[in-house]
């Protein structure tokens, strides 16, 4: 199944195994309100695909194209509004409630994918963790980056160079974490370990492409 979930992202906490008394840091991931939005097939569109709408907000909040486009579709403007490329026997049927929490079973490993804390304009040091120069003996350097150049060959800073600049606020993935919870009653799933954004931020939970449960 390619299908994945939106969801906001609640918080961080803890939960014990039950069997090992282990602690497990988790984040809580509220993914109600998912919906199928949009069936794309490749008769009509060219591709097989499944656009996924979460929440819902006011018609006078989206661009009139933006609102003409859920018009269409017969459904609320949503508060996000993604797509899916699935295969032609993963296509829902027409009219087909978004699954939800019953997507991922416990146990199941998923990417999350979410946008990561903007930490605005950061030097090298903590940019890219480089070591930085003395601090005494005369350094007058410090945290500064050092030499960028190459003298006179090739005479030009390269192309990548890292250099002091914007940190975070980026579309960042995490791969193969596992869903150790499922709460159908809260609407909820909790996943292992930490997953980008803030609180409150959007996040989605794919299937994980580089790991399947056994």
């Amino acid at each position: 199944m390619s299908i994945g979930l939106i969801g906001k992202k609640v918080g961080m906490t803890r939960v014990f195994n039950k069997e090992t008394g282990a602690m497990i840091p988790v984040t809580v991931i509220d993914v109600a309100d998912n919906t199928f939005a949009q069936v794309k097939t490749e008769e009509k569109e060219g591709y097989n695909a499944v656009q996924v709408a979460f929440g819902s907000k006011k018609e006078n909040r989206p661009s009139r194209p933006v609102v003409g486009h859920y018009k269409k579709l017969g459904i609320q403007p949503a508060e996000k509004l993604m797509e899916f490329r699935v295969t032609a026997e993963e296509l829902p049927q027409e009219g087909a409630s978004h699954p939800g929490c019953d997507l991922f079973a416990e146990g199941a490993w998923v990417d999350v994918i979410g946008t990561s804390k903007g930490k605005g304009f950061q030097g090298v040091m903590r940019r890219h963790n480089f070591h930085g120069s003395p601090m005494t003996h005369g350094s007058m350097m410090h945290r500064r980056t050092g030499g960028v150049g190459a003298c006179a060959t090739p005479s030009r800073v390269w192309k990548g160079q890292k250099m002091p600049g914007r940190m975070g606020n980026a579309r960042r993935t995490v791969q193969n974490l596992r869903v150790v919870q499922v709460r159908k009653d809260d609407n909820v799933i909790l996943v292992s370990g930490p997953v980008p954004g803030a609180r409150g931020s959007y996040v989605v939970i794919r299937p994980a492409k580089k790991k399947t449960a056994k």
